[in-house]
């Protein structure tokens, strides 16, 4: 399995349920933007972590320091809601496991691309529906592969 084609599609059906309108309650959509900030943040500290980069100059937070593990827990407690227990356990998990708090969001981008080629192909015979069923039947690809097929359908 492809895991960033299968979390990316865990994304993309979040967002989808937002687009569809099934996200009505306030409380509903406060926590899908919530979950949204966070793995802004995830992927913001995840490759500043990595590649040890330079905190922007112009940046409130800590201009012109490389990231390190303990700027990454403060930022990422100032951006979101969570525990500081699971702020450290998220931190443990991207030191370990390079890129994977970026693949989701990638697998995200995607499924969104191949739709978007799909619906221009297809113009207003676009079935969403209908696209969705063949899509999932494609099972776990690679990313560019994922794009392609789905732009197919």
């Amino acid at each position: 399995m492809v895991s960033a084609n299968a979390e990316g599609w865990a994304l993309y059906a979040e967002r989808l349920m937002d687009e569809l309108g099934f996200l009505t309650d306030p409380e509903h959509r406060l926590g899908y933007l919530d979950a949204q900030m966070m793995r802004a943040v995830r992927v913001i500290v995840d490759i500043g972590m990595h590649l040890e980069l330079e905190i922007p100059a112009d940046s409130p937070f800590h201009p012109g320091e490389r990231w390190t593990p303990e700027l990454a827990q403060e930022f990422f407690g100032a951006h979101s809601s969570r525990p500081a227990d699971f702020v450290e356990s998220e931190l443990t998990r991207y030191l370990t496991i390079p890129g994977q708090a970026i693949g989701y969001k990638l697998g995200e981008r995607a499924w969104l691309l191949g739709r978007e080629k799909a619906r221009a192909r297809h113009g207003d015979s676009f079935d969403l529906k209908a696209w969705h069923m063949a899509a999932l039947s494609q099972g776990s690809l690679g990313l560019d592969d994922l794009v392609d097929e789905l732009a197919r359908l």
